[in-house]
């Protein structure tokens, strides 16, 4: 093991990707702890932990520590990383440099808190980079030319939409509405149209099996187990894409938008670019069946989905681990960046 090895920390809502200079993807967890509430003790981190997320007694709680793309609870983020960083450094006797992944919406004070969070995790010196740049590397831009490319980045709790040119974000603009509020949708709309209380597992197995934001050639139908609001006993009932469709319509149309608010605020010239490189779609929302012929339709500009879409932020972050030592050390300051805009 080579001491003092660089990490690279792709902190998603949903999940956690870590990466080591030299060796590439390491780790790929669920953002989620168990700990015990009476004694303040983590008993389990990741995927051990998610299978306990709903099935805990209680004196146990398994939670999500991020939300939204930035951090809820700062003492469950650190020791989180502190375990799943362990993996990585166990043999190492010095602490780290870290890279760690933000949005581009991000605030001062939730800088501060990742910062914080990494250093207190065990890291020597943190370095922030935003989600847009780093999914944009991973899906094999070339970012460093004068040119413009436009990324969209669906995360769980997050849609991060940049402009990219010379290697910085030129234009952004950072929305919750993403894949954690595609499955509220569906929820809401079953429980809507068909009287039935379902689950957020169950909602998100059916985004993913037939999810869909633009109409398909053939109309798929699953049966959805749930409990029936009318009686409060299990019931069964049939759902099409058509009316997933009609389920993901605002949250989709938000995220149109704003790709057109974003297209409004960038210079002519970089624009003119993105006609002809193009969109990107990176993050795992980028699965969401016609999401890129959705933003082809709005925009009549090409739209293509990134290989491998939810690893390109963790690529990213892998590829800027050889340019650490050029990165800025600490906060950001993205937000007031903008308003010096």
């Amino acid at each position: 093991m080579i001491f003092g090895r660089d990490i690279g920390i792709d902190l998603g809502t949903a999940t956690v990707v870590l990466a080591a200079r030299g060796r590439g993807i390491i780790t790929r967890e669920p953002s989620v702890v168990a700990m015990d509430r009476n004694t303040g003790r983590v008993l389990k981190v990741g995927t051990a932990a998610e299978r306990m997320m709903g099935r805990t007694p209680g004196n146990i709680a398994a939670l999500h520590p991020l939300s939204g793309g930035v951090i809820c609870d700062i003492d469950m983020t650190e020791r989180l990383m502190r375990e799943l960083m362990r993996k990585v450094t166990n043999f190492s006797l010095v602490k780290p440099r870290v890279i760690i992944s933000v949005p581009s919406g991000i605030t001062e004070v939730e800088e501060r808190a990742v910062v914080d969070a990494g250093i207190n995790a065990g890291a020597r010196k943190v370095y922030l980079m935003e989600e847009p740049v780093a999914a944009a590397l991973g899906a094999g831009l070339d970012i460093s030319k004068a040119e413009g490319n436009m990324v969209v980045d669906i995360g769980a709790g997050t849609t991060d939409i940049a402009v990219v040119s010379l290697s910085g974000v030129v234009e952004s603009e950072s929305i919750k509405s993403a894949g954690d509020e595609f499955d509220e949708a569906v929820i809401k709309y079953i429980r809507k149209k068909h009287n039935l209380l379902i689950g957020k597992t169950t909602a998100e197995e059916l985004k993913k099996s037939i999810g869909c934001v633009f109409p398909k050639n053939e109309d798929m139908v699953v049966e959805v187990k749930g409990r029936c609001l009318m009686t409060g006993l299990p019931r069964m009932v049939s759902i099409s894409s058509t009316e997933m469709i009609e389920a993901f319509d605002d949250v989709s149309q938000k995220i149109i938008e704003a790709i057109h608010r974003v297209l409004e605020e960038t210079p002519p010239e970089l624009v003119a670019d993105i006609a002809e490189n193009g969109i990107v779609l990176t993050g795992g929302g980028a699965l969401l069946w016609g999401f890129d012929r959705l933003i082809e339709s709005s925009t009549s500009i090409k739209t293509r989905i990134a290989d491998d879409p939810e690893m390109c932020v963790a690529y990213g972050i892998n590829k800027s681990l050889e340019l650490i030592g050029e990165m800025q050390e600490g906060p950001l300051n993205l937000a007031r960046r903008k308003q010096l805009k």
